[in-house]
C-alpha cells in the first residue's frame, strides 16, 4: 500500500514553492567569528533597530518570530510564511525568490528580516538600499543551524532572554529526537530519493547540502543519491542505479504527479521503492523548514519510514 503521511494539516502549494526549495543555499560550516567585542558590538547595534513593523521573508523565519511571542511586530509576510494560521492573516509580499521591493516598501516597514536565499538580487539591492534597515539570517540544514537563526533573530529584535529560553527547548527537543533515530544501526538505515519535482517524466531530485538531504539524516536515513550538491535532474538509469527504498515528496498540489503516475515511470517501478509503492508525502514547509517545529518533523518523517 502506498504511504501518505498527511501531517499538520496539510494545504495545498503552489509552483512557487518548488522555485523556493530550490534556492535554498548550499550551506559550508559557518566561519568562526573572532572577537567577543565584535559580537557584542554587533549586538548592540541589532538592539538598536526598530522592529515595531516587520516584514518576515521564509516560513521559518516568521515560525521564529510566533515562537518568541513577537508575533504583534509582523505587519506582513511572504508566501511561504503558512504556520502558524494566524501568520495566513497577513498581507503576503510574495515568495521569497520573487520579491517585490514596491509592493514590500508600501506596508511601510520600520525592517525586513529575511532568511538566506532570499531574492531576486536586484530586488534586494533595492531594499538594502531603501531606508528601511534589510537583516538576512543564516540558514543552516543542521541542529546547529536552527539554534543560530533562533539566536539571531532574538538578538534583531532585542529579546535575547525570550531567545535563550526558545533555543533551550528547542535544542532539549531537536537532540532527543535526533538521538532516537540514531539508535538505528548503519545497516538498517532506509535510502531516500527525495523528488522535488517530476513535471513532464522529469525527475528533479536533492543531492547534498539541501534542506532535503539535511531532514533525511536527521531522521535516520540515507541520502541515496548522495553523488552530487543541490538539486539535479536524474536520468533513468541514475534513479535506478540509486535504489531507493522510499521516495518522499513535499504534499502539495503542482508537485508533478499523482503517486499512480509516478509508479508507472519504468525507472521508478524499477526501484525498491516503486515495488512496494513506498511514498512519503509531507508537508514543504513543516518538513524543509528547519524551525522551531524541526523535531518534530524528525519524529514524524523517522515513524514514516520505519514505523512506529
Amino acid at each position: 500500500m502506498t504511504m501518505r503521511n498527511n501531517l499538520r494539516g496539510i494545504r495545498p502549494w503552489q509552483l512557487a514553492l518548488t522555485a523556493a526549495v530550490m534556492a535554498l543555499p548550499l550551506i559550508p560550516s559557518a566561519p568562526a567569528v573572532k572577537g567577543i567585542a565584535f559580537v557584542r558590538a554587533a549586538r548592540a547595534e541589532d538592539k538598536k533597530l526598530d522592529m515595531s513593523r516587520l516584514v518576515s521573508v521564509g516560513g521559518d523565519i516568521t515560525e521564529i518570530v510566533y515562537a518568541l511571542g513577537e508575533e504583534s511586530r509582523l505587519i506582513a509576510r511572504d508566501t511561504t510564511s503558512t504556520y502558524p494560521a494566524a501568520a495566513l492573516k497577513l498581507p503576503n509580499v510574495g515568495y521569497m525568490r520573487a520579491l517585490s521591493p514596491e509592493g514590500i516598501l508600501a506596508m511601510n516597514p520600520t525592517a525586513i528580516i529575511a532568511v538566506e536565499g532570499s531574492g531576486p538580487p536586484e530586488a534586494l539591492a533595492v531594499l538594502k538600499n531603501a531606508s528601511v534597515p534589510f537583516e538576512t539570517v543564516p540558514s543552516q540544514f543542521t541542529r546547529d543551524g536552527i539554534i543560530a537563526k533562533i539566536d539571531r533573530v532574538g538578538a534583531l529584535l532585542g529579546v535575547p532572554d525570550k531567545a535563550k529560553a526558545l533555543k533551550g527547548k528547542v535544542a532539549a527537543d531537536l537532540d532527543a529526537a535526533i538521538a532516537d533515530a540514531e539508535k538505528r544501526p548503519e545497516a538498517e538505515r532506509k535510502r531516500i530519493l527525495f523528488i522535488l519535482s517530476a513535471q513532464n517524466g522529469r525527475i528533479m531530485a536533492s543531492g547534498t547540502g539541501t534542506a532535503a538531504d539535511g531532514i533525511i539524516q536527521l531522521a535516520g536515513a540515507v541520502n541515496a543519491v548522495g553523488a552530487f550538491p543541490g538539486y539535479k535532474p536524474l536520468t533513468d538509469e541514475a534513479i535506478i542505479e540509486a535504489k531507493p527504498d522510499i521516495i518522499l515528496m513535499m504534499n502539495r498540489d503542482g508537485a508533478g504527479k499523482k503517486n499512480e503516475d509516478l509508479l508507472a515511470q519504468p525507472a521508478i517501478a524499477l526501484t525498491p521503492a516503486g515495488e512496494k509503492k513506498a511514498i512519503i508525502r509531507m508537508d514543504g514547509v513543516y518538513l524543509l523548514g528547519f524551525g522551531p517545529r524541526t523535531a518534530a518533523a524528525v519524529r514524524d518523517l523517522n515513524a514514516a519510514i520505519y514505523g512506529g
